[in-house]
């Protein structure tokens, strides 16, 4: 993993420095650098004219993970079958289309910005695939040491984010993640097990996340993730 020191290259305003709309910085470089040390320090990216990073309080994380009772029987039904990291760009892009409708926040920038993190191995995905071979779910994020941040997931059919999802935390449990970081508590995520933590706390939680060791920080993952060991 890159040392601390890497961040002094990409100088933040402390997070407490943040408006009421959680707001820290606006506009400036927009790279895989940039996107790296503002996720070590508790900040994160979010479109607009120009450009702003957050770290709004309270935040939400995955704190008790929640996954339906039924989902073995979703996967069997859905003839899924899931991968990581051998489609990152295409997720990227079908989550930036499937919350168009939302205001355009995953635009042309990000994409190629965390793609660069991506080829890094700081920016993973994890793909669902139904039995024609079509990409039909998906997530991506950001994972250092024992961080995971989550950004966006999309469907094509029905249960195949929950797939993903499931898998994700299979994954993450299996390396050694100890904080799924998921920024805001909606009706979706918190069905998931999302729950709302101050600021001083989340970054409490940050600094011991990032003290912990984890496997393939820094790495882009195995398609099989965990399940090919």
């Amino acid at each position: 993993m890159k040392s601390p020191d890497h961040d002094e290259k990409y100088p933040f305003p402390h997070p407490s420095t943040a408006d009421e709309e959680g707001v820290v910085a606006v506009g400036g470089e927009f790279n895989a650098g940039r996107l790296l040390a503002a996720y070590r320090q508790g900040i994160f990216p979010w479109s607009g004219d120009p450009l702003r990073w957050y770290s709004p309080t309270p935040r939400g994380i995955i704190w008790q993970v929640k996954l339906p009772r039924r989902l073995p029987k979703m996967i069997r039904k859905g003839g899924f079958r899931i991968t990581f990291d051998r489609a990152f760009q295409q997720v990227v892009q079908a989550c930036s289309d499937s919350h168009r409708h939302e205001g355009e926040w995953i635009t042309s920038d990000f994409v190629r910005a965390y793609t660069e993190l991506h080829h890094e191995g700081y920016a993973h995905s994890v793909e669902v695939w139904n039995r024609e071979g079509d990409l039909v779910g998906g997530l991506y994020g950001v994972h250092i040491a024992g961080l995971y941040a989550g950004e966006s997931m999309f469907y094509r059919e029905p249960n195949a984010s929950k797939v993903a999802f499931a898998a994700l935390v299979h994954h993450l449990k299996a390396i050694g993640v100890v904080l799924i970081d998921c920024q805001m508590v909606t009706e979706y995520t918190e069905r998931l097990g999302a729950v709302w933590v101050w600021r001083e706390d989340y970054l409490e939680l940050l600094e011991q996340a990032l003290a912990q060791e984890s496997r393939y920080s820094g790495e882009i993952w195995p398609a099989d993730g965990c399940f090919a060991d």
